[in-house]
């Protein structure tokens, strides 16, 4: 069942919370061995969870709207009880968390169940999940193939129905690239809208915190649930805990397929090709020096990184996965002007964006220019050239995290032994309903759905 499914299923009593988490709990024993998506599991905090959800709604109590959800995730996310891992070596010898994150209390509010930490790239700087120091997390899909990262195990999990609902974090793709990847939905939200507090930062000025689901209906009510204030985040914005509105909206939606840099090809061109046409985009808007938006992306990125972990990188180099580790030190090493250059380049660029969301409400573009390539693989051919692949997954994905715009990756689910591909909606900042709105109404014509990967169906 879907996270709705269950949580109507629970409040209405046709299973206990209980069963719930026991049956999410037996499918990670059966399967979490081949697919590597989970790194911690939290057994026991799961069945207690159940047991208050069940007991609340014996006293004919309100056990929230995820009443019995079993979720997880990504190991960045405070849990309580367990050390942050970040995806390293150096994070789990940390003290265990006090509290859990913002979001995971907000979920915890809402009666979901806790199952557990998720894999990812080492410091979220990566868009394969191939840990150096857990394993890679597998695409259920294809268990030879990524899952993409770095949200990757929280992109797995619900792909082999590990869990129902999972968390992420976005920087410059790592919810919408395993999203394609693994065939479900999965949602950036708006910069400052969804509060960051308790998971481990990466970079602070582009950083963003979302869900990932299987149906449009579970996805919006885990976003609504984590949703609110939070004074712990200073780049949370006034207007955080909007709620994102009615469903469908009254209008047609005015969607314009991204042409140039983002056409793509192959299977990427396709699926945005029909997304486009199911929305009835006729017409190709362009989006304003691409390219430039993802080097200013790229110099942002790896400056505040490598500048978070500088002392690390001094003490303990050793211990970091070698191929964050050089992008880190090349990052700590960019001068002060070419950062700041980046900075003003990403602010004249979201000016010069702005005008195209008078005209249309949604974006279309591919969410990564490939579906999952196999684990090891170090180039892909884009545009008649061999490319490395981990940076150009996020080609699609990077220009639009400068922006700190809302996207919703929809799924286009694999047929004829093909592999799922993803394409993202984009809407102007704080317009996440709109996102929603078509979403819903490409999932209610069956052209975006995520069904489980056929190997874990039973």
């Amino acid at each position: 069942m879907t996270a709705a499914e269950i949580a109507i299923a629970v409040k209405s009593g046709k299973i206990s919370a209980r069963e719930a988490a026991k049956t999410a709990l037996a499918r990670i024993a059966a399967h979490n061995g081949a697919v590597n998506a989970f790194t911690d599991v939290t057994s026991e905090r799961a069945r207690a969870e159940a047991d208050a959800i069940d007991a609340a709604i014996a006293r004919r109590e309100d056990p929230g709207p995820l009443a019995g959800v079993p979720y997880a995730a990504k190991n960045l996310f405070d849990l309580a009880g367990l050390a942050t891992r970040a995806g390293s070596l150096i994070e789990r010898a940390t003290p265990p968390a006090a509290a859990d994150a913002f979001l995971v209390a907000q979920l915890r509010r809402a009666g979901a169940i806790c199952l557990g930490a998720l894999n990812m790239d080492e410091y979220a700087y990566g868009f394969t999940t191939e840990n150096f120091h857990d394993g890679p997390a597998r695409n259920p899909h294809d268990l030879s193939r990524i899952a993409g990262g770095s949200s990757g195990g929280s992109g797995a999990a619900l792909a082999a129905g590990l869990a129902s609902l999972t968390l992420g974090t976005d920087t410059n793709g790592s919810i919408r690239v395993p999203a394609s990847l693994c065939g479900v939905f999965g949602l950036k939200p708006t910069f400052g809208r969804l509060s960051r507090s308790g998971a481990f930062p990466f970079v602070a000025s582009i950083d963003c915190v979302g869900p990932f689901a299987r149906d449009v209906a579970s996805l919006a009510a885990a976003y609504d649930a984590m949703a609110g204030r939070d004074p712990a985040d200073p780049a949370q914005a006034p207007r955080a805990a909007e709620p994102i509105g009615p469903l469908p909206l009254p209008r047609p939606l005015r969607a314009a397929r991204l042409g140039g840099y983002f056409a793509g090809e192959g299977p990427a061109r396709a699926a945005a090709d029909r997304v486009a046409a199911a929305l009835g985009a006729t017409e190709e808007a362009a989006f304003p020096d691409p390219a430039a938006a993802r080097a200013a992306a790229f110099l942002i990125t790896a400056s505040e990184g490598g500048s978070l972990h500088l002392p690390d990188l001094r003490a303990r180099a050793a211990d970091f996965d070698p191929n964050t580790r050089d992008r880190l030190l090349a990052g700590a090493l960019l001068p002060a002007s070419w950062v700041h250059h980046a900075q003003s380049v990403r602010r004249d660029i979201a000016r010069r964006a702005a005008p195209l969301f008078a005209r249309f409400d949604i974006l279309i573009a591919p969410a990564t220019p490939a579906a999952a390539t196999p684990i090891g693989q170090q180039t892909i051919a884009l545009g008649g050239e061999t490319v490395p692949l981990r940076p150009n997954l996020g080609i699609f994905t990077q220009p639009i995290s400068c922006l700190g715009l809302p996207v919703l990756a929809v799924p286009l689910p694999e047929a004829d032994g093909a592999l799922p591909i993803g394409v993202q909606l984009i809407a102007a900042p704080w317009r996440e309903d709109l996102l929603f709105a078509a979403a819903s109404a490409l999932e209610a014509i069956g052209l975006c759905r995520a069904p489980l990967a056929p190997a874990f169906a039973q």
